[in-house]
């Protein structure tokens, strides 16, 4: 099965690590490292013309990308559950 993103973005369910509120997380000091070196090193896949409101950690096995969307933590987090209710 396959996670919408937003802007005809779809990642595979499998490789979905996390899914997490940007305004809610952001106020860690860790968090913000974390995204910034995932920026710095060029994993980080911007999938909205509007100001993110989460973003996705997703893995392959081999290396994470970060997905920012446009879309709430709550409207993702619905998609995936309805996907495995399926």
């Amino acid at each position: 099965m396959y996670l919408h993103l937003g802007q005809n973005i779809v990642v595979p369910e499998r490789t979905v690590i996390g899914i997490f509120d940007l305004d809610n997380t952001t106020g860690s000091r860790i968090t913000r490292e974390f995204l910034n070196n995932t920026e710095k090193a060029g994993h980080i896949v911007n999938v909205s013309d509007e100001l993110p409101k989460s973003f996705v950690v997703c893995s392959d096995g081999f290396e994470k990308t970060i997905y920012l969307s446009q879309l709430s933590s709550l409207t993702l987090l619905k998609r995936s559950v309805t996907l495995l209710k399926g």
